[in-house]
């Protein structure tokens, strides 16, 4: 399943089903699951672990060294799960020492050409980063989370479970689950009511209170403290108590 033509350092571990395409290049301490294709043109460094059925197209660059004048080449990780489709020319860079030295992509993502992520950054599962979306590094992405094409996030931001950031957003606070933000610099246009009408779980009721939450931190002029008072009273629903967590432990502050 490997093309003659690739270059494959023999200390790589990869399945016996693995395919890697003409002139892809795999380097040292790279491991490769089950099923994963990997296309023609496809740098992979490691240390890298890749899981089981992931499409890899061409041009795409994984773990290369990160993008941060402080490092000094010390060993950090990129690991990315299963199921994912990273598409032409996508770059995903490994950790820092100074973080976690570990780029975490989780499962069933899907990463349109020309996206990029840097350094130190996690990504959840079940997320769709259209073309050129790009993050800084230290960014957190949670699952079912959606970005527009070129939507841009700063480093050390997070972007929530079933966020949608439209194309083009410039991102620079913390964007609550549920929450839909556009604009440059983008600014919060209500919940992402459509995409969890689209999902198993959210019926007309729930997504009605999560959208009164949404009411509640944005509309009602409350100062944010007291607004996650008034969530954290809430104990029974769920929602209620992960966003007013997602607020406690924002370190940029939130985007409204």
């Amino acid at each position: 399943m490997i093309d003659p033509r690739a270059i494959v350092d023999p200390s790589a571990r990869l399945a016996d089903d693995v395919s890697i395409g003409p002139f892809s290049i795999i380097g040292a301490d790279v491991e490769i699951g089950a099923g994963t294709t990997v296309a023609a043109h496809v740098v992979i460094h490691g240390p890298c672990t890749i899981g089981r059925d992931n499409r890899i197209h061409s041009f795409a660059s994984l773990g290369d060294a990160p993008q941060d004048l402080s490092y000094a080449g010390e060993p950090t990780r990129l690991e990315i799960g299963d199921r994912n489709v990273i598409r032409e020319y996508v770059t995903i860079n490994r950790g820092t020492p100074k973080d976690r030295a570990l780029t975490t992509v989780g499962s069933d993502n899907l990463l349109m050409a020309y996206c990029h992520i840097a350094h130190d950054c996690v990504i959840g599962d079940h997320t769709v980063f259209a073309n050129g979306a790009s993050l800084g590094g230290h960014v957190a992405i949670g699952d079912y989370a959606i970005l527009g094409g070129f939507a841009m996030i700063h480093q050390f931001c997070r972007v929530g479970a079933h966020a949608f950031c439209a194309m083009g957003s410039a991102v620079a606070k913390d964007v609550l689950p549920y929450v839909l933000v556009s604009g440059h610099p983008a600014h919060p246009h209500g919940i992402n009511a459509r995409g969890l009408a689209r999902r198993p779980g959210f019926d007309a009721q729930r997504i009605q209170r999560i959208r009164r939450h949404y009411k509640l931190v944005f509309r009602s002029g409350l100062k944010l403290e007291e607004a996650v008072g008034l969530l954290e009273a809430e104990p029974d629903d769920a929602d209620a108590g992960m966003l007013a967590a997602f607020m406690r432990d924002s370190r940029r502050s939130i985007l409204r």
